[in-house]
This record gives C-alpha cells, structure tokens and sequence, in this order.
C-alpha cells in the first residue's frame, strides 16, 4: 500500500475512532450471498422487456454509474460518508494492483479453430473483413435475430475482437455481464430492491448451455425470479 493511502486510511480510522463510529473491514467489503442460478423458465415471444435501465443503476432515470453517491468527505460528520470514502480507497488501493501490462497494448490475434477441419476448397477458409468493422456489428444488432447472433460470437469467439465487439453490442441493448456466473443479464421489471451493493428483482438471463437431449434445455432466454444481482460481479469495463 503506497504511503498516501496509508495516511488516508489512518486518518480516516481515527476520525471515526472519535466520532464513535465502529468500524471493521468486513463492514467496508461486500457481503457474500448465495446465489441460486437453477434454470428458469423459458422467456416467451410475448414477454418483451420493457425499458427498464440498467442494472447497476437504482432506476432508469438515474444515468449514474455504480459508485456516483459516493461523495462522503474526510471532513464530513455522516459516519456512512466516512465508511463510502474509507471503501473508496480501498478500491483505489486494489486497482493499483492490476493496472495495464504491456501485452494489454499488443495488437488482437486472429481467431484459431479449436478443432480445425478440412474443408473443400470453395468454402471460405479465412475470415470475411467486414467481421472487423464496428458498424456490421451494429447492423447486426437491429436483425430480428441479431441477439442470439451476438451472443453466439461472444462465446463462440473467444478472445477476438469480435467477441469485444459483440458484448459492446450486447451493452446497447442493456444486457450485462454476471462475473461469476458467464452469464448475461437483463431487467425483466424493475427491481424491487436496489443499493448501492445489490439489486434483487426479476431478471432474463441467457442460457448458453448447449442442449444434450431436451430441445427446452439451453441456448435461450429464461426469467429469473427472486435473483440478486450484486454488483461486485458486475462486467462494466465497455463503456465506448
């Protein structure tokens, strides 16, 4: 920990210490949960989501992003101003451990077939150029099949830009990524509770499981009821 978060923490700690506030580190980190992700019921054609913001934000008017409320100063006397600043550091304290490398700036590699196959000459046998272009993937995303397209080159094309681009378009369309599940998520109605740790609520979420003998079982939309989507597995990192 570098010597100004230090004097930051401590200072922090002894503000508090006379304030009577009562402090631990566990209070500051986010609380664990059990999640259960069992398979839900298959979203019908019928049931479209409504506009309903995105998840990580408390309503869809609030174009916040996750953190925002977090102002609280060192000379304020609101003990949650304190605790919101003391968590503050502690992230910046972790972002310092996994700040950019080298590598992060080399140039993408081509998509390399896992199981390559041969294939008759008269097939294409690299990729189309246009798969490159932002704006295809745009196109792709207003067809009337351009989300089960999308998410199939995100987990299909693993460590491409394509797959960047895909999730880009994916985020368009409100759609997030759950860390700890691989799964993306979208707001089925609007959440029933929501701070700045979590939100729980009814959600659709893609199944990306392929079928083995059930044509109802993966690849497919299904509702989630009583989900709680805590923030800290939340995907937020593409924000252009």
């Amino acid at each position: 920990m570098c010597s100004e978060l230090k004097d930051d923490l401590s200072q922090l700690f002894l503000f508090m210490l006379q304030a009577g506030v009562s402090v631990s580190l566990a209070e500051t980190g986010q609380t664990s949960r059990d999640i259960d992700l069992s398979p839900g019921q298959p979203l019908q054609p019928n049931q479209p989501t409504g506009n309903l913001g995105v998840i990580g934000r408390r309503n869809g008017m609030d174009l916040g992003a996750i953190g925002d409320s977090f102002t609280g100063s060192s000379s304020s006397i609101n003990p949650s101003g304190v605790r919101d600043q003391l968590y503050n550091l502690q992230m910046l304290e972790a972002a310092h451990y996994k700040l950019p490398l080298p590598r992060d700036s080399e140039r993408p590699r081509a998509y390399t077939p896992r199981h390559p196959t041969i294939t008759p000459s008269s097939y294409p046998q690299t990729q189309a150029p246009i798969v490159n272009n932002p704006a295809f993937w745009e196109r792709v995303g207003l067809e009337p099949f351009g989300t089960d397209t999308l998410f199939y080159a995100f987990y299909y094309q693993q460590n491409t830009y394509q797959q960047y681009l895909a999730a880009k378009e994916l985020k368009k369309q409100s759609w997030r990524y759950h860390k700890k599940y691989n799964t993306w998520f979208q707001r089925h109605e609007e959440p029933k509770v929501a701070t700045d740790e979590y939100e729980q609520g009814t959600y659709v979420y893609f199944d990306f499981h392929i079928a083995n003998d059930d044509l109802q079982h993966g690849w497919c939309q299904r509702i989630k009821t009583e989900f709680t989507f805590e923030y800290n597995y939340l995907e937020d990192e593409l924000l252009v």
